[in-house]
């Protein structure tokens, strides 16, 4: 088993530090590096925090957008992906994703509850579900609803894309050790 996280950001981060206390491998993926088309990584999951989309915190999104087909790829052949909110209200923050997701920015607590049991139930383990910050909903989406806000905001999707898998939340809280543990570890590497 190998346990081993592309975390996609501008610089390093202290969620690096919970990957790795969970016993994963984590390198920080810039943009730059993310963008060329000669630089390659080996990942069992790639990580985009919040607030990839607003040009406050980060200049991620133009580099999603040049590794689109990569991510895709990487995807298909069985990697994971974990997308956090984009932090700002833009339409087209998640158009780099290869299934349609519509965004509504809209900072604030909500209650959480799961659609139905998953391997990505335990993403917010050991939280109060009563009042999770969140920075936003997924109003219109291509994948499935796995996690929905009282009034049945969507806050969790998925959508598997060949042997991989993709999950856009825009719960603004770091996941949980045991969903860290699960979902950076697998049986192979997969190119990116």
């Amino acid at each position: 088993m190998t346990c081993r996280i592309g975390l996609l950001w501008d610089s390093p981060l202290m969620f690096s530090r919970l990957i790795e206390d969970c016993g994963a491998c984590c390198e920080t993926v810039n943009p730059y590096m993310l963008a060329s088309p000669f630089w390659r990584g080996r990942f069992v999951a790639l990580i985009v925090p919040t607030g990839f989309a607003n040009p406050a915190y980060s200049n991620l999104l133009p580099a999603l957008r040049a590794a689109e087909r990569r991510i895709r790829r990487f995807v298909e052949n069985g990697g994971r992906l974990l997308v956090f909110g984009a932090g700002c209200p833009r339409e087209d923050a998640y158009d780099w994703l290869p299934f349609p997701v519509t965004y509504t920015f809209a900072y604030g607590p909500r209650a959480v509850r799961f659609t139905r049991e998953s391997n990505y139930s335990s993403l917010f383990a050991g939280y109060d579900h009563t009042a999770v910050e969140c920075d936003g909903s997924f109003p219109a989406h291509g994948g499935e609803t796995l996690a929905v806000s009282a009034t049945g905001e969507a806050l969790l999707i998925g959508k598997a894309i060949g042997d991989g898998m993709i999950l856009v939340s825009s719960i603004h809280e770091y996941p949980s050790r045991e969903f860290l543990k699960e979902f950076s570890c697998g049986e192979r590497e997969t190119l990116f």
